[in-house]
């Protein structure tokens, strides 16, 4: 991978559509937390620990570490900095738009109430958007793991709060042993109110996985969806249905859903023709950035500064943005591109 590109990639305008709230917390961010909350989390407090305590076994134990950090957001204080912390890291990499997945529930059954943690959400957004070059939205998530109840309240604080922000509805947590059917009135509703249906399927379960996401909760998006590079007939079925995949090559092989960045789907989903998105999930406990995903990406695709300006576009499209913003940003990526050296 050449200096060239890695500096072209970092300047580049980009969207970012699959990042999570709690998971964007920078090392710095959860030592504080863990240094606070000293005696009631299993996180440890000092640099070293918490690098090692981010080295996943596999999938079920990511979710056990991702739950730990989660229990340290505990008052809106502490959404607020989070949030603001992500909105700043993100608009640094120069991402000017991003869809941040939020797990209310996460929050709420801790105590928080629903109504000051979509405050504390949408404060620190109108300040991160006021001092940077970024618009940030959200996706409200269900943790599949904590079943219909979860459902039942991720809904109803993304319909009865209902912030400014929000663009969508997904489900997150393990796949394996959560069957996506369960939620299927609850995106049936999200979406009849407005809601962009993004669940997550086929990053450690199989193609029946995104099967289901499609069939029983008109996903629009998906979040992972590699699995589908395993069923010549779904990945047709995606492109067929104009679904697109967000795809987090490091999170893969950092989860075990994948053995390794070179055995990564991507480029067989790529040479399919389906639609994929390139993201960072949960960069710092994967010790990856936006940035560094797009040099990966590069590196599996064997792309060029015009196939890497070509991401930054695909997922300026297939965001939620309003028609006028995504042109607007896709006409930035193209001056950008324009305005670089291509050798």
């Amino acid at each position: 991978m050449s200096d060239d590109l890695r500096a072209f990639v970092d300047g580049l305008p980009k969207a970012e559509l699959h990042v999570h709230h709690i998971g964007s917390a920078s090392p710095d961010a959860v030592l504080q937390l863990a240094q606070r909350h000293a005696g009631i989390t299993p996180v440890p407090t000092d640099r070293e620990g918490l690098a090692r305590y981010f080295t996943f076994t596999d999938f079920g134990h990511f979710i056990e570490v991702y739950l730990s950090v989660a229990d340290l957001i505990r008052d809106p204080t502490d959404v607020w900095t989070l949030t603001h912390q992500v909105g700043v890291d993100l608009a640094a990499q120069q991402v000017r738009y991003a869809e941040v997945t939020i797990t209310p529930y996460s929050s709420v059954v801790r105590g928080i109430a629903a109504e000051a943690f979509c405050e504390a959400l949408e404060d620190a957004r109108r300040a991160v958007e006021r001092d940077h070059d970024i618009t940030l939205r959200w996706c409200f998530d269900i943790p599949g793991e904590a079943g219909v109840e979860a459902a039942d309240v991720t809904l109803d604080v993304a319909l009865r709060c209902r912030p400014d922000g929000l663009v969508s509805f997904g489900l997150g947590g393990p796949e394996v042993g959560v069957a996506r059917p369960q939620f299927a009135s609850h995106f049936a509703r999200a979406k009849a109110e407005g809601l962009h249906s993004v669940p997550h399927a086929g990053e450690s379960a199989g193609p029946q996985s995104i099967w289901d996401a499609l069939d029983f909760l008109g996903a629009e998006r998906i979040g992972h969806g590699i699995a589908a590079a395993q069923d010549p007939v779904l990945m047709q079925a995606l492109i067929d249905r104009g679904v697109s995949l967000e795809v987090c090559p490091t999170s893969n092989v950092c989860t075990r859903s994948v053995p390794s960045l070179g055995e990564h789907p991507l480029p067989a989903l790529v040479e399919a023709g389906v639609v994929v998105t390139i993201n960072s999930d949960d960069p710092p406990m994967f010790a990856t950035t936006l940035n560094n995903e797009y040099v990966v990406a590069a590196s599996l695709l064997d792309l060029d500064v015009t196939g890497v300006a070509d991401l930054a576009r695909t997922a300026a499209q297939v965001s939620f943005l309003p028609e006028a913003a995504k042109a607007s940003l896709t006409a930035e990526i193209d001056a950008y591109e324009a305005s670089r050296p291509t050798g």
